[in-house]
């Protein structure tokens, strides 16, 4: 694992532990349709209806999408069970978040 994805675990964790951001298919979905999710992450390795799921609604509501890491990993980082995707309802966590998933992205 690099720094830079490191960095990017970091601000979710933050996210998690301040209350900014839900978790798991469900609370992410709903925070996506009311409005409240700022940037949906799903992992790497999530299923192909999940990622399409996502990548459907998101799109639909305007809402910025990454795939990320793994079920595993996000799990572990916001201190639950796997979870396949993450909403961050905190705006300026997630443009902080965003921002480093760009440049990830880039290198």
């Amino acid at each position: 694992m690099d720094n830079a994805e490191k960095k990017i675990l970091s601000l979710i964790s933050l996210s998690a532990k301040a209350g900014g951001l839900v978790s798991g298919e469900l609370s992410s979905e709903n925070a996506v349709k009311d409005g409240s999710a700022n940037l949906v992450i799903v992992a790497a390795n999530a299923s192909d209806n999940t990622k399409k799921l996502f990548s459907n609604k998101t799109t639909f509501y305007k809402v910025p999408y990454f795939e990320f890491s793994t079920k595993e990993v996000l799990g572990r980082t916001i201190g639950k069970e796997n979870r396949s995707s993450i909403a961050v309802i905190n705006k300026n966590l997630a443009d902080n978040i965003i921002n480093k998933l760009n440049d990830y992205k880039v290198n």
